[in-house]
């Protein structure tokens, strides 16, 4: 697996689900080049974002802005989105899913609780759904593996289309 660093930007009146295929695209042809040398060489990118209200909210870039965006999304449902592609030299293949999550309330101390604990750094939305924050949520419709930023459903479909799987 490759760190690939791709900015996560999003452009001026660009669409939600728009972005976080753009995203995952840059990321799979960034890791491409790096393997551009080994023939039938196949790379998957990812990129997951949390949706509210038409503002999608990144990974926050620290504990105060974590703290905000649960607070945001305390009590309220909203989208996960996370498009995958698949590529290689001659090819292309993309995916997107999309699952709606609604929080419980939470309070300021659970809030605080979460946030200590650490787990929100490095998560869209400030939340990963396969720790703590699981008690947050009161409803998931969707993908669970999407939600945490792979949807296995979709990533198999992609492998299958592309003849990498059987």
């Amino acid at each position: 697996m490759l760190d690939i660093d791709v900015p996560e930007v999003r452009g001026h009146g660009e669409p939600p689900l728009d972005y976080v295929s753009r995203v995952a695209r840059e990321k799979a042809g960034a890791g491409l080049l790096h393997v551009v040398a080994v023939p039938g060489a196949w790379v998957l990118g990812a990129d997951t974002e949390v949706i509210l209200d038409d503002e999608v909210f990144g990974k926050p870039a620290d504990a105060a802005a974590a703290a905000r965006m649960l607070h945001r999304l305390s009590g309220r449902t909203h989208t996960v989105a996370t498009a995958v592609w698949l590529v290689s030299a001659g090819q292309e293949h993309q995916a997107v899913s999309v699952s709606e999550v609604t929080f419980d309330a939470l309070d300021e101390a659970r809030v605080e609780r979460y946030i200590a604990s650490g787990e929100w750094q490095g998560k869209a939305g400030a939340y990963g759904i396969q720790g703590g924050a699981q008690a947050f949520i009161r409803h998931l419709s969707g993908s669970h593996s999407g939600v945490m930023g792979l949807p296995l459903f979709e990533t198999g479909r992609l492998l299958r289309q592309a003849g990498v799987i059987a």
